[in-house]
């Protein structure tokens, strides 16, 4: 992702961060990380956050999501080599809608549509809406996916600890972590 997309993204995420009544530190705002997952497709698959904490007990982020932006399926599984059972997480809406899709029976009349070209990299179809004041928890290697609604959607999420390098996408081509070209 070039540098100056990577900036415009973090500036528009401070935006959903205001309406959402999150009050970031500066500190915390040059934190904001800008995950294109490789796919340089960030006003349709991406993921804006901060990390308020990660230890070996506990993790909190805010996460922004762009109208219609998607996060690709993922499962956050056992590390056996760090004694890592897997990541337990809650979502909790806090402006916008989310559509949150787990492991599980399939639902009819899906809110949310699979961004084109991509189809065939979700399996998850267990529909969960989350509005303002909403909250779902995912036990540790549930493979799940999400999107904003067409107002975006920012969302806390509060964890085990994160090890986000080590995240599992259905996508093969997917890179956690943003690569920024200058």
């Amino acid at each position: 992702m070039k540098k100056e997309v990577y900036e415009k993204i973090r500036e528009r995420a401070l935006e959903y961060y205001r309406r959402a009544g999150i009050i970031l530190t500066p500190e915390e705002c040059e934190r904001i990380e800008v995950a294109d997952f490789g796919l340089d497709d960030i006003e349709r698959i991406g993921l804006i956050l901060v990390t308020y904490v990660n230890t070996n007990r506990c993790c909190a982020k805010e996460m922004v999501l762009l109208p219609g932006m998607t996060c690709p399926e993922h499962a956050h599984a056992p590390i056996p080599e760090r004694g890592y059972s897997g990541k337990e997480e809650t979502f909790r809406c806090r402006y916008g809608t989310v559509y949150l899709y787990i492991e599980g029976e399939e639902t009819a009349d899906r809110k949310a549509a699979i961004p084109s070209g991509y189809e065939t990299t979700y399996t998850a179809f267990h529909e969960r809406i989350l509005e303002p004041g909403e909250q779902y928890t995912m036990q540790p290697n549930t493979k799940h996916w999400f999107q904003a609604g067409p107002e975006g959607a920012v969302i806390s999420e509060f964890s085990t600890p994160s090890f986000d390098e080590y995240d599992i996408f259905t996508d093969a081509k997917i890179r956690r972590l943003p690569v920024i070209e200058y």
